[in-house]
């Protein structure tokens, strides 16, 4: 609450700011150049309206339509209407960029200024910087506006933009066609070449693999018939082998079990044939005969030996016919064997014909569909090709032109009245600003509000300013001269003030000091003793400022003999003490200056001074001097009843003022208050703090002496 007055007070200078600032806008806002708009409307569909078959499709088409991707699309339109390429279309178009009045140059520039000025220009991003694009909410419409300081060109060039945007996205749909058509042609001629090169491919592995009266299904088929008789044909070898075998192991089995009896070949298969058959009856009937004659005749008769050589030879007949017999079965077993081993390498070799021919057939699927791929991709191309083709002789655009711009003779800017209220706003806030920086610039203490709250002293009241003559008797006789003056009032106040801080022990001896010197000490202890006087009491003023007394210039006494006489035991009392013009109101000098005050203010014979005083006076008021420069007042304060600090509005340090309250804090002294001097009660600051004073001055007691009170 206390900062919020204290800025009230200042409320005349953030005023003053604020109308200062909102001129200055004012007349800002009048030189600016006045800008008008114009805007055309688009309709920008996601695709051009189709004319050719749906299977003909566009290179730059787009058939998705969901939020995310219409923001995107308006998002890049936008991007493109605002481009330097269409802004150079427009450029070139109506010769901007040779145009003064569109680039702002002066008509009366010469022509060597102008003629470099046109050279540094930027036509192209001048016309940038006034396209504005605004999308249409929910809606397909896209906005196109152009701020110009000539609403007949504004107009112009949004319509040009908007022209200019059209042809842009025909071009570029162009470009990007013939670019199309060029990759589709090269990559049509790529994939033919591949295309004809994998039918040459399969081609020549057919030609390898003697493939071309036949086909490889066919093939596959005679090599897998061949297989599978030649492996029922050794399958039946290998059974005869086995018999074979079987008959062959079995002969020779019973050849060596029967060791010379010839008679095992009656068990060999094929020995009951005709040959071996006659053979074996031969040997039978010569055995017979043998046998005969081996009981008639000794077994050296020569008929007996005859007929046993015959045997023998019979015998051995046989045994090589049925050795035969034994052979011819081993050499049927290695015929079969042989045969078995012939098929063996028939079915090998019809085998690897088998595996070459899977292979090849491998290698035919491979290259067979890799020149399919190769064709279909060719087709594709091709086909894509014409409608590359078919689709850039359309001239179709996804953009129609809704409203066309019109002049409009009103202008966007400056919008005066928004200008104003910004200035007023901006100008009290700085003005609020400039407060502040005061507030917290000021150091000193002005009001009653710094007195109690900033010192924490009992504020006793304010002594408005006096404007006085040259004299320097008429300010300090003021009170008494001008009885009903503002002056008068405040001081008759801060002596009831004074009197009711103790009313059942008034004080008899009072100190006035201040923190400073040109407070107003000495001013205000002589008002204070007047003030005293009138009441009725006698009053006694000590001029206790044994540095630069003045009490006496005040009063126009002498001050040959004063208070340092009467301390170190010349003269009395009543002698030094000197009568002044106003009733009840007596002054005491310094006298002559001491070289040591402050020991002279300490001694006992100033407290007897003190005392015999009092017990002459009512009201004993001490003029010490300030606490700051020397220790006279401390001194004075221990010795009286209270101290009243003199604080002068304006010019009173606060940091002094807190330093001087520090040297009576420690001497303990008797704080009654402060008096805040020298008020102008004209600043606006006090107008409504002591509004009650500036009721009393000349209207009711002219001044004496020509005084002229605030």
């Amino acid at each position: 609450m206390h900062r919020a007055r204290r800025l009230w007070r200042r409320r005349w200078v953030m005023l003053g700011v604020a109308l200062a600032v909102t001129a200055l806008t004012a007349a800002w806002t009048l030189r600016q150049p006045r800008i008008y708009a114009a805007s055309t409307s688009l309709i920008i569909d996601v695709t051009a309206p189709r004319i050719l078959d749906g299977d003909v499709k566009e290179v730059m088409g787009e058939e998705r339509s969901n939020y995310w991707f219409n923001k995107e699309y308006t998002g890049t339109q936008s991007e493109v209407i605002t481009s330097r390429a269409v802004s150079s279309r427009v450029v070139d178009r109506l010769g901007l960029a040779n145009d003064p009045g569109f680039l702002g140059l002066p008509a009366n520039q010469d022509e060597k200024a102008r003629v470099q000025a046109l050279q540094g220009a930027d036509a192209v991003g001048l016309l940038r910087a006034r396209i504005q694009v605004m999308p249409g909410k929910d809606s397909r419409v896209m906005n196109i506006g152009v701020e110009d300081v000539d609403p007949e060109r504004a107009a112009l060039l949004a319509n040009e933009v908007a022209a200019a945007y059209m042809a842009e996205n025909q071009a570029l749909k162009m470009r990007v066609t013939e670019e199309a058509r060029t990759w589709l042609e090269v990559r049509r001629d790529e994939l033919g070449r591949e295309a004809k090169a994998g039918e040459l491919a399969v081609y020549d592995l057919k030609k390898d693999a003697d493939m071309l009266s036949t086909s490889l299904e066919s093939r596959l088929s005679i090599v897998s018939e061949r297989i599978n008789s030649y492996n029922l044909k050794l399958t039946d070898v290998r059974t005869r082998i086995a018999a074979q075998q079987a008959r062959v192991d079995a002969i020779h089995q019973l050849r060596k079990a029967a060791g010379d009896d010839e008679t095992w070949a009656e068990a060999v298969p094929g020995a009951k044939d005709g040959p071996i058959q006659d053979m074996k009856m031969r040997y039978g009937e010569q055995k017979v005969a043998c046998a005969e004659l081996s009981e008639r005749y000794l077994p050296e008769h020569p008929k007996l030996l005859e007929c046993n050589r015959k045997l023998a030879v019979v015998r051995e007949d046989l045994l090589k016919s049925l050795g035969n017999v034994v052979r011819s079965a081993e050499l049927q077993l290695l015929e079969v064997k042989g045969e078995e081993k012939n098929l063996n390498k028939l079915l090998d070799e019809t085998k690897a014909e088998a595996h070459l021919v899977n292979k090849k057939a491998i290698e035919y699927g491979q290259l067979q569909r890799e020149s399919d791929d190769n064709q279909r991709r060719y087709e594709d191309v091709l086909k894509r090709l014409k409608d590359v083709e078919l689709s850039g002789l359309l001239r179709t655009s996804n953009v129609r032109v809704l409203d066309a711009a019109r002049p409009v003779m009103v202008p966007v800017r400056p919008h005066t009245r928004r200008n104003l209220m910004v200035g007023w706003v901006m100008g009290l806030l700085l003005g609020l600003g400039v407060a502040l920086v005061l507030e917290f610039l000021e150091n000193t203490v002005t009001s009653q509000a710094d007195v109690e709250d900033v010192l924490g002293l009992a504020f006793l009241g304010v002594v408005p300013r006096m404007e006085t003559g040259k004299e320097p008797g008429d300010r300090d006789l003021y009170v008494h001269r001008s009885p009903r003056s503002a002056v008068a009032e405040c001081c008759r106040a801060v002596r009831t003030n004074l009197l009711f801080m103790s009313p059942d022990d008034p004080f008899k001896t009072l100190v006035v000091t201040s923190s400073g010197p040109q407070e107003g000490k000495s001013t205000t202890c002589i008002n204070l003793g007047v003030a005293m006087a009138q009441s009725g009491n006698r009053v006694l003023l000590l001029d206790t400022d044994m540095r630069r007394p003045r009490l006496h210039r005040a009063f126009g006494v002498p001050n040959d003999f004063g208070i340092s006489s009467l301390v170190v035991g010349e003269g009395s009392l009543d002698k030094a003490v000197k009568s002044t013009e106003v009733p009840n109101l007596f002054v005491l000098p310094c006298g002559p200056l001491p070289p040591n005050p402050a020991e002279l203010l300490h001694t006992r014979a100033f407290k007897d001074l003190l005392r015999t005083a009092g017990e002459k006076f009512d009201r004993i008021i001490l003029d010490s001097p300030p606490l700051n420069a020397v220790v006279d007042a401390a001194v004075l304060a221990t010795q009286a009843d209270g101290v009243v600090m003199v604080l002068k509005a304006g010019k009173t340090d606060r940091g002094a003022a807190r330093s001087a309250l520090r040297s009576l804090a420690d001497v303990q002294a008797r704080m009654f208050g402060a008096i805040l001097n020298d008020v102008d009660l004209r600043q606006p600051r006090y107008g409504d703090m002591y509004l009650g004073y500036q009721g009393y001055g000349p209207t009711q007691d002219e001044p004496k002496s020509g005084v002229a009170p605030s």
